[in-house]
């Protein structure tokens, strides 16, 4: 398949123009930089009036340094009369140059400060969205652009704030020295500047739409780069010999994004080109009108150094003005792509808020319960109802999309039901507090993580308040059949896992789904133990043991099981039997067999392979 190619002829729609307020960003930007460290940004502040009021104030110390050579090479003043001012312009000289090498240290050590807290504030907000956010390819495209553009963006538009206001200081000033030589030289100097801030403004406004369009690109960028370089794609990827296709892919989608940057640099090139030789030809034309003002003896010659002087770097500060202030409006676009992910709503959950419920013993009940995905026309759960009381084993069977795994969503309120309602100890889920509930339920996922880190601390991760109990690694993993090989290792739970760092190693996946199992006992307190496909990787005898441990381990507690494999199945109290979202069959394994339905069907199918 070939990459999209709507990035070369972009479509121009109402929806594609940002509204930016500049005035609330920018104050939004100042307060995120100015608490992030106060004392760097006062300094800033600081170096920035600094650098503004002096060069005028050398420009006027050279005047009366050219002044008095002039005076002394004509016997009109001794010539010890030069020294204080050439003291004084090198003393000037050295602190502007101590204080540009300031602010570059300044700048330095805000910027690393800085970088880290956006960074830190988009991972804090990841931690508040949902997980139906998370599935969503825009909040991901949202999350993307304010990574890779908005950590530098805050501390880029104040410093670029300090400059306009430098800038304008140090224009402030040159007005003041050029209106005694002529009015019309200060409105030559801004005219001169004009044409180039509209084209930079231009150009950021075109660079940004074009940065927002080809986000999506961008992540399948780098996603192949994760195919490509990853250990856990690598095997797949060289056996089927599917590298050159995916590394094609992603230069072909390079080439499309490359065509769109190189339109526009050579845009903005060729206009900088042209502006540019207004901004020379305009100086030159003042040069001129100087040296004639000079040469008529109207200015000294002092004057007209000064006066040079002061409309070139006049010049150079106007230019840096307008700059600033093209830079701050890109900024500011590029800004809200962090306020837009930081703004994301983010649904609270409403309610009593309830840390238990008024039937401690009533276990878990759905009743009537739908549910549909957003964006989706069929729903994955249609008129779902079921009771399981407290230490009854219930699994769940069906096919592939039947709803098993929405299902447990649902159940750890990752959504909310579309239909119907849940209910834990008699009261219903949406009236619980999320993290108190949220204690209450062990789950180990089908797509279980694999955590890049020790051995204890995969463990741990099934309880955050005992993630590095080490105790409670070793009794969780006991219960979890995960003991013999941890403790067989070298290191045992200090075991780093995985190849992605130094000395790690890697486990099977029956392995690591007794890893997962032994997360999910980490939790002591839980009610409701969920197994998604616990041990689709482990042989026919570890499973029977996982399940009468884990029968053994959870006889007062609710345990729900999903499974392919009846062997495990049949154990439980209680089975229900899903068919493209909809209860289709419930009761023991006996009673369904008998009833000769589909259960039946499914268990007699799996029977034959193993005659």
């Amino acid at each position: 398949m070939q990459p999209q190619r709507r990035l070369q002829e972009p479509p121009r729609q109402p929806d594609d123009r940002i509204p930016v307020d500049l005035v609330a960003t920018t104050r939004r930007a100042i307060a995120l930089v100015w608490s992030t460290n106060r004392r760097l940004t006062l300094g800033l502040a600081l170096g920035t009036l600094i650098g503004g009021l002096m060069p005028a104030a050398i420009a006027v110390v050279g005047k009366l340094l050219v002044d008095a050579i002039v005076a002394a090479s004509r016997g009109e003043a001794p010539t010890e009369a030069v020294i204080p001012w050439l003291v004084l312009e090198l003393a000037l000289v050295v602190l502007l140059a101590t204080n540009q090498r300031v602010l570059g240290i300044f700048k330095s050590l805000l910027r690393a400060q800085l970088g880290h807290r956006v960074n830190v504030m988009v991972l804090d907000k990841s931690l508040e969205l949902e997980l139906s956010q998370f599935e969503d390819a825009d909040t991901y495209d949202k999350i993307t652009r304010a990574r890779r553009e908005a950590s530098q963006r805050p501390l880029s538009l104040v410093t670029r704030t300090f400059d306009a206001l430098q800038a304008g200081l140090s224009l402030a000033s040159y007005a003041v020295l050029l209106i005694d030589f002529s009015p019309w030289a200060v409105l030559a100097l801004a005219a001169a500047g004009v044409p180039v801030f509209i084209a930079e403004t231009k150009f950021a406004g075109d660079a940004f739409r074009i940065f927002r369009w080809r986000t999506p690109e961008t992540r399948q960028q780098n996603y192949l780069e994760t195919v490509l370089a990853r250990e856990d794609h690598v095997k797949e990827v060289k056996l089927f010999g599917l590298g050159r296709r995916f590394l094609d892919r992603y230069i072909a989608i390079f080439k499309i994004l490359y065509a769109e940057d190189r339109r526009l640099t050579l845009r903005r090139g060729i206009w900088g080109i042209a502006l540019g030789t207004i901004s020379t030809a305009a100086f030159y034309g003042a040069y001129a009108w100087i040296a004639l003002e000079t040469v008529a003896g109207t200015i000294t010659l002092g004057g007209m150094t000064m006066y040079l002087a002061v409309f070139r770097q006049g010049q150079s500060a106007f230019s840096s003005l307008l700059s600033s202030i093209a830079g701050i409006y890109e900024d500011n676009l590029y800004l809200s792509s962090l306020y837009e992910l930081l703004d994301e709503p983010v649904a609270r959950p409403s309610g009593t808020q309830a840390s238990d419920g008024p039937l401690p013993d009533d276990g878990l009940r759905f009743e009537h319960v739908s549910f549909t995905y957003p964006g989706a026309s069929e729903p994955a759960l249609s008129d779902v109802s079921f009771h399981i009381p407290a230490g009854r084993k219930l699994a769940i069977v069906g096919e592939n999309g039947s709803g098993k795994t929405t299902l447990v969503k649902l159940l750890a309120r990752f959504y909310e039901p579309s239909a119907g309602r849940i209910l834990f100890d008699g009261r219903e889920l949406s009236e619980w507090d999320p993290v108190a509930f949220r204690r209450r339920i062990g789950v180990i996922f089908q797509d279980f993580v694999r955590y890049q880190m020790k051995v204890g601390e995969n463990i741990g991760a099934g309880d955050d308040e005992a993630f590095e109990d080490e105790a409670r690694w070793r009794e969780a993993a006991d219960k979890g059949l995960a003991a013999p090989f941890i403790e067989a290792m070298p290191r045992g739970y200090d075991t780093q896992l995985g190849k992605w760092f130094k000395d790690g190693r890697e486990l099977s996946l029956g392995q690591w789904q007794k890893i997962a199992l032994s997360r999910a006992f980490m939790r002591k307190d839980a009610d409701i133990l969920v197994l998604d496909e616990p041990t689709a990787s482990m042989d026919a005898e570890a499973e029977v043991k996982v399940f009468e441990r884990f029968r053994e381990l959870t006889d007062e507690q609710i345990a729900i099981v999903i499974s392919h494999r009846f062997s495990t199945v049949r154990m439980a109290d209680f089975i229900l039997v899903l068919d493209r979202g909809r209860v289709v069959e419930s009761g023991t394994h006996e009673e369904l067999l008998a009833r000769r339905g589909r259960y039946a069907t499914l268990f007699e199918l799996q029977a034959a392979g193993y005659r």
